[in-house]
């Protein structure tokens, strides 16, 4: 990312959750702690399945009484769905703030630049009153601000940043191998764990229960994970969302995201799995690179 670049998340909603309840309420269903969010640090998270499938992903940023949910636009309907129909009686206060506040994306090295930021991933400083802080997925993918509408073209001109191709962004994520968009085609197709979420530290294994916990466990405590959601390069031909990726004839994967930044769920250990090699899918020839971050 150039130091100077920003790029207006068009694809991000915030919802903001309040309350006498608000912290345990988070904390009986998100696979992270909600006690690691606080004034100067964010978190990366996900809501799952009882079975701990996945079903949304967001990350949680402190503010005034309360926290922010940075999400993507197209899931926030049903996660504000889904986390009210968990309210019951808690004392808690769901708004969807996403006509009134914006997600910017800008470089690790300008977020550096500020007096108080540290280089670590989820710290979190405030511009003003508004929050600024370091991916906690991956500092490679630099900073966000949220910010009110209203306020954020003056905000990036005092802070010398000019809007840029959004598109650039998702280019860099989809090479660092996280997925940047059309996240409701993955729900209910792949475990929480098998979405890279403890890479992404997104999952807490020391915290207690939440929805989706115990499958989540269990895949990690016996060696059970098997598949990774992996990005895949395009080299001729087009994909087309299900359809099977192959080695000759051996299945080695599904392809789950077919859009200008495709997902495949891949068999990683797979001996037929091999990404120094050509895969096949009905219609296209692909490459598979899995991210460095994954051991």
């Amino acid at each position: 990312m150039n130091i100077k670049n920003v790029y207006i998340l068009e694809d991000r909603s915030i919802l903001y959750i309040s309350g006498e309840d608000a912290k345990d309420f988070l904390q009986n269903l998100i696979s992270n702690d909600i006690n690691k969010v606080s004034e100067v640090n964010s978190c990366f998270t996900s809501l799952l399945t009882p079975q701990g499938k996945f079903l949304y992903e967001f990350i949680i940023v402190k503010h005034k009484s309360g926290y922010l949910l940075d999400c993507e636009k197209y899931q926030a309907d049903g996660l504000f769905k889904q986390l009210s129909l968990y309210k019951l009686r808690s004392k808690v206060e769901i708004l969807n703030l996403s006509n009134e506040f914006v997600v910017a994306a800008f470089s690790h090295e300008k977020f550096l630049k500020f007096d108080e930021a540290k280089d670590q991933s989820g710290f979190t400083i405030k511009y003003r009153e508004d929050p600024i802080f370091l991916d906690p997925r991956n500092k490679q993918l630099g900073a966000r601000l949220i910010i009110n509408l209203e306020k954020l073209y003056l905000s990036l001109k005092k802070l010398d940043l000019h809007d840029t191709d959004v598109n650039e962004y998702y280019s860099l994520s989809h090479k660092l191998g996280i997925v940047p968009k059309d996240l409701n085609k993955l729900q209910d197709k792949l475990f929480g764990i098998e979405c890279n979420f403890e890479e992404l530290n997104g999952i807490d294994f020391k915290k207690g229960c939440y929805v989706g916990q115990e499958n989540t466990a269990r895949i990690k405590l016996k060696n059970k994970l098997s598949k990774r959601l992996m990005p895949i390069k395009i080299i001729n031909g087009k994909l087309n969302e299900g359809e099977s990726i192959f080695n000759n004839e051996n299945e080695i994967g599904k392809v789950l995201i077919d859009n200008d930044y495709p997902f495949a769920l891949i068999k990683f250990l797979d001996e037929n799995f091999d990404e120094k090699l050509e895969f096949k899918t009905k219609e296209a020839s692909i490459s598979i690179k899995k991210p460095e971050w994954i051991s």
